[in-house]
């Protein structure tokens, strides 16, 4: 648990130390056990694998008391201010035990279609005392599958609160309304299961702990919990210097479509922290506006990963950290905006607020990642057979370097996804792939050299067992224009590509393959930190015989000499060119 600046005993305390931790423990082991029932029932591989979910549960108040361990940022931040919302629009008394509630307002969870909510209530005692919630991103909601929509009516299902279950009983109304608007049925609704078992296993366990523990109400322990996060939050804040500090982002448009800007700026007073969006550009006519909950959650994770990692993520982490956005922004939009593809803008947010943090804490930032917005391809068609398969891939990239340690390589952030695995995208679909691996050069250089990029590279099989024509392609990603760029004098990396059959092709909107076509993609790698020519030589030479820088760059972005039939540091010539610089 965070710390507490009272003494163990006192009489604000309900909870002595170790009993508190102990349940602290407890609760975390209840939602991660819901978390794990995910892996073993959800039907896509865009859960099961890729882990893009999360589980999280409340008091009876709506307030966030702890989330799975494993979560997807965007989700999590975006519920722990959209959850609360649903609860308390309506009354506790007429919550009944057996209901579920599912919804996918994007405006009101985590910002767009795709990411479906599921809520039950948790009933101890024949009241409810507390609230379990998972968002799913479903990898189909019907819809047409492209970040080029001008609307949201364009991109599939949209479903406000509705009763799934009511009182035990599932609404075959509902299931049928979500059955005929999808392309995969089987899944989508198996996925929803899923969902609701998950919120099943973390009720059953609330209540084990209530019985366990002779707990009538969980709200003084949620208290208790809450009010620790949010004073090792504020001590986290209050090593940032007070004052006023700004950045200016671009993000690239996709395909021919103009810039985004981003005004961002961080106020800091003791432990408060407002941040502000004043100035920043208009809500676009495509797919990449951002609604408040989602640039929320990654504007918060920027202090929170920054500053102090270890605290844990729930009401009390959040009240420190307040946002304003002008409304009908690009990171505050409004109904009915497009918002599919909402990641390209929101992932940057975390980034962004480094940039403006990076002269006042340049030890507790990064330089940009490659994975930064999370690469992520849309992929369905028809089989052989006629049946259709719909997909969904996520692609990390380098992580950017910091004054720790170098960029991890294939790293998905700020999302915190897992990349598919070869294996899983070619039983789940007729694509086959024909190679996938690290770029060698594509981190940046730097003291701290940014993580690499990877390939990956399909073919659309034009044997007899071929897709029938067109296999539609979806690719919601960035990079492609302006590399991630270093700090403090490190380099940026290499961009991103997407190609088709060998050439350059237009990343925006869809594109329709033919058997026999083969679609390349290369997600960029990290950002440097630090001057490339203060890295230690033997360093260099391990990541020469790793693969991941060649001999040439390691000449011209480090001034290490490399023999080239030894593969060892030539440190005389070595010294020689640093020297000279």
């Amino acid at each position: 648990m965070p710390e507490d600046k009272r003494q163990a005993g006192s009489s604000h305390s309900k909870f002595d130390p170790i009993t508190l931790e102990i349940l602290w423990r407890r609760l975390v082991s209840i939602v991660d056990e819901a978390d794990a029932s995910v892996a073993r029932t959800a039907f896509s591989s865009l859960l099961r694998d890729a882990h893009d979910y999360t589980c999280m549960f409340t008091d009876s108040r709506g307030q966030e008391l702890v989330q799975g361990t494993f979560c997807t940022p965007g989700q999590a931040g975006a519920m722990a201010l959209g959850v609360k919302k649903i609860i308390a629009s309506i009354p506790l008394d007429q919550y009944n035990p057996g209901d579920v509630f599912i919804v996918n307002d994007p405006w009101l969870l985590a910002g767009h279609l795709n990411d479906v909510c599921v809520i039950s209530p948790i009933f101890y005692k024949d009241r409810p005392i507390a609230f379990t919630a998972c968002v799913f991103h479903h990898s189909d909601i019907g819809g047409r599958v492209s970040s080029d929509n001008r609307e949201v009516y364009e991109e599939g299902l949209f479903l406000p609160l509705l009763k799934i279950y009511d009182k035990g009983a599932p609404n075959e109304a509902v299931l049928d309304l979500i059955r005929w608007n999808v392309r995969t049925p089987k899944e989508v609704i198996g996925d929803i299961r899923s969902q609701i078992a998950a919120n099943h296993v973390c009720s059953e366990k609330v209540i084990e702990m209530m019985e366990d523990e002779s707990l009538d109400s969980l709200d003084d322990l949620a208290d208790e919990i809450i009010n620790r996060t949010e004073m090792s939050m504020r001590k986290a804040i209050r090593k940032i210097p007070d004052g006023k500090y700004n950045h200016k982002g671009i993000i690239e448009g996709a395909g021919s479509r103009e810039d985004i800007e981003i005004n961002l700026t961080v106020m800091i007073n003791g432990s408060d922290v407002l941040v502000d969006f004043e100035g920043t550009s208009p809500q676009v006519d495509w797919g990449v506006n951002v609604v408040y909950n989602f640039t929320y959650a990654y504007v918060f994770m920027a202090f929170k990963s920054a500053f102090d990692p270890d605290i844990p993520i729930n009401e009390g982490a959040i009240r420190p950290v307040r946002m304003t956005a002008p409304e009908g922004s690009v990171v505050n939009c409004n109904f009915p905006a497009a918002v599919a593809a909402r990641m390209q803008i929101g992932h940057f947010m975390t980034e962004i607020v480094f940039k403006a943090l990076s002269e006042a804490a340049p030890e507790n930032i990064m330089a940009d990642s490659g994975g930064t917005p999370a690469q992520t391809n849309i992929l369905y068609g028809k089989k052989h057979n006629g049946k259709p398969w719909h997909t969904m891939v996520i692609r990390g990239g380098g992580l950017g370097a910091s004054n720790r340690m170098d960029g991890r390589q294939c790293a998905i952030f700020p999302a915190n996804g897992a990349n598919t695995p070869v294996e899983i995208l070619e039983s789940d679909t007729p694509l086959i792939v024909q190679s996938r691996g690290l770029v060698c050069d594509s981190g940046g250089a730097g003291k701290m050299r940014g993580g690499l990029g990877r390939k990956m590279v399909i073919k659309i099989p034009d044997d007899e067992y071929a897709p029938l024509p067109p296999t539609t392609i979806a690719v919601q990603a960035g990079r492609f224009r302006y590399p991630p760029q270093g700090m403090f004098g490190g380099n940026p990396s290499k961009l991103a590509q997407f190609l088709l059959n060998g050439k350059t092709a237009d990343p925006s909107g869809l594109t329709f393959c033919k058997p026999g076509d083969i679609v390349s993609f290369y997600s960029a790698g990290g950002g440097g930190y630090g001057d490339s020519f203060e890295r230690d030589p033997e360093a260099v030479e391990k990541d020469v015989l790793e693969g991941y820088v060649s001999i040439q760059k390691a000449k011209e972005d480090y001034g290490v000499v490399i023999d080239p039939d030894t593969l060892k540091v030539d440190l005389d010539a070595t010294k020689k060119i640093r020297g000279e610089k």
